[in-house]
């Protein structure tokens, strides 16, 4: 498992960089996600798979051009 934070702090800091990592909250599993923009705008979010955590940010991505 990766530290994608670190104080508290995302460690996800390349524009246009991902960063994810699983983990269990009960006996469901999660995604953590990060994604940190070229303009430097950090997309994070939690859900139940990757690829909801990606389409969530291609729909921020859209909002953004």
């Amino acid at each position: 498992m990766t530290q994608m934070t670190k104080n508290g702090v995302s460690t996800t800091a390349v524009s246009g960089s991902e960063r994810y990592e699983t983990f269990r909250a009960g006996r469901k599993c999660y995604c953590q996600y990060d994604y940190r923009y070229t303009d430097g705008e950090l997309f994070s979010i939690v859900r139940p798979a990757l690829a909801q955590c990606r389409e969530a940010r291609n729909q921020w991505l859209n909002t953004k051009r």
